[in-house]
């Protein structure tokens, strides 16, 4: 019998409602248990899911995985109104506030201002709300998350300063400070001092990231596209060493190698 189409749209106000079903007593034993902490995993997978599906273009996957990373945040939302501290009002509330408060360009005196601009005067407006609770020597830094994977993190904070003229004016001498950190590198691996080299290299990741920004592209983007690069190359060493009678278990790199660059040429 073929499925007939459901008549009625929820809405948000349905969702509400949804949620606070699934927590109230008689509602779902595995909801009802979760608090914010055991959500943190699920919150973070469910990003993912949404960058994945981003990453691939595909609408349909989209729409569903930011389906479920609102779920995420109405679980929470839903926890702090049980606690009486929030709700998902005051979340909306909040929300729209800052961003009114931060687009004085669009909602008070409309002003052409370019995308930098915008970022620029996003932060001072920001440093501006924090000035009225603002500890003493509390850092424009702080803004950062600290539990953003490093990468990213590394992409943020030279990011903030960058808005406050602490920054190169373009690549070239970022460049130059690769090379100079490369070569730190290369002297602390003479030295031995694992310490040092990891210092070393942090290092130079940095000012690989600090490249990646100036060069306008995303590192984590770029690092994943090579990941993908990677993997389809590697593949194809597995699936031709048998060919030759080898497997990864006995083949050596000299057997690796020549499939590797024919993966270069036929699959890229």
């Amino acid at each position: 019998m073929k499925k007939q189409p459901r008549q009625k749209r929820y809405t948000f106000d349905d969702f509400t409602k949804v949620i606070a079903k699934l927590r109230a007593p008689g509602g779902c034993p595995w909801d009802r248990k979760q608090n914010h902490k055991s959500l943190t995993p699920y919150l973070v997978e469910e990003t993912y899911e949404v960058l994945d599906a981003i990453e691939r273009r595909n609408s349909d996957d989209l729409r569903k995985e930011l389906g479920d990373l609102l779920l995420q945040i109405m679980l929470h939302a839903q926890i702090a109104s049980e606690r009486k501290r929030f709700d998902i009002g005051d979340v909306i509330d909040g929300i729209c506030t800052k961003i009114i408060g931060r687009h004085p360009h669009v909602f008070e005196k409309r002003r052409k201002l370019s995308a930098k601009k915008v970022l620029d005067n996003w932060e001072r407006i920001k440093i501006n709300e924090k000035g009225r609770t603002k500890k003493d020597n509390e850092s424009v830094l702080n803004g950062v998350p600290k539990a953003l994977p490093a990468l990213l993190k590394a992409y943020r904070l030279q990011e903030k300063t960058a808005r406050f003229g602490f920054d190169w004016e373009n690549p070239l001498p970022v460049l130059d400070k690769i090379v100079e950190e490369t070569n730190e590198v290369r002297q602390s691996l003479k030295r031995g001092r694992k310490i040092e080299q990891e210092d070393e290299l942090g290092d130079l990741l940095f000012a690989l990231v600090n490249l990646a920004r100036h060069l306008k592209i995303d590192p984590e983007r770029a690092l994943e596209r090579t990941n993908r690069k990677f993997t389809r190359r590697f593949n194809y060493i597995e699936k031709n060493l048998p060919k030759q009678g080898k497997t990864l278990a006995d083949a050596t790199l000299a057997d690796m190698d020549p499939l590797w660059d024919e993966a270069k040429e036929k699959i890229g």
